[in-house]
């Protein structure tokens, strides 16, 4: 969870040997132009970099098939006490209300006293927390996995849906699970948990990137 938003993880490691392996090929691009004389692999080096290439393959399947199970898992579970669909019991029933504006490529949250904050949603552990969801450009998901809930949104509706705060503090992944565009995989923010006590720091508008 604490990589979420950072620069490392499965996706980073493939992305930073992508651009690896492609200034490699136009390095070796340009000295087959300038070289006096055509270099040949030998036959070690050629199985070599087929061996690194399927090896890349399966790694890339290994992680997003991972990744998969882990989502399924939370959305297929039959215990949803921590989450549900709004179901029209009135804001006064739930102890946050935040309004979600989904966009390319981040997530903006507007609290009831609009402040707003890109990126994290600061709730106190234990809250139950209605999200009032809207998008101002395409389709867009919403999913917390340990909620073990996820929304979809269309950019001409709205969406509620709540969840049971965790009760330990910490910082929990908030992502979009429909493609959304070329940002879509960093299209991802925080539900910020807080002490249930601690009242300091849903206050003052302080915005966060997330980081």
């Amino acid at each position: 969870m604490e990589n979420a938003l950072g620069i490392s993880g499965p996706q980073a490691i493939l992305m930073a040997i992508t651009a690896s392996f492609t200034v490699l090929g136009l390095v070796m691009l340009l000295a087959a132009l300038f070289m006096g004389r055509r270099w040949k692999p030998s036959y070690a080096f050629e199985f070599g970099f087929i061996a690194v290439m399927v090896g890349l393959v399966f790694y890339a399947d290994w992680s997003s098939n991972n990744t998969y199970t882990a989502y399924q898992e939370n959305l297929n579970a039959e215990e949803k006490s921590l989450s549900g669909n709004y179901v029209g019991e009135g804001e006064d029933a739930f102890d946050r209300v935040i309004t979600v504006i989904a966009f390319q490529w981040g997530f903006a949250f507007i609290n009831e006293k609009d402040e707003i904050s890109r990126n994290a949603a600061v709730v106190q552990a234990g809250d139950k927390v209605l999200f009032k969801i809207v998008s101002n450009d395409v389709i867009h998901g919403f999913n917390i996995p340990v909620a073990q809930i996820t929304a979809e949104i269309d950019p001409d509706e709205k969406r509620e849906m709540w969840i049971r705060a965790p009760d330990e503090p910490g910082k929990y992944l908030i992502q979009c699970v429909n493609y959304c565009g070329v940002g879509h995989a960093q299209m991802k923010a925080w539900l910020v948990v807080t002490d249930a006590g601690d009242t300091a720091s849903l206050q003052g508008g302080e915005t966060t990137n997330g980081a």
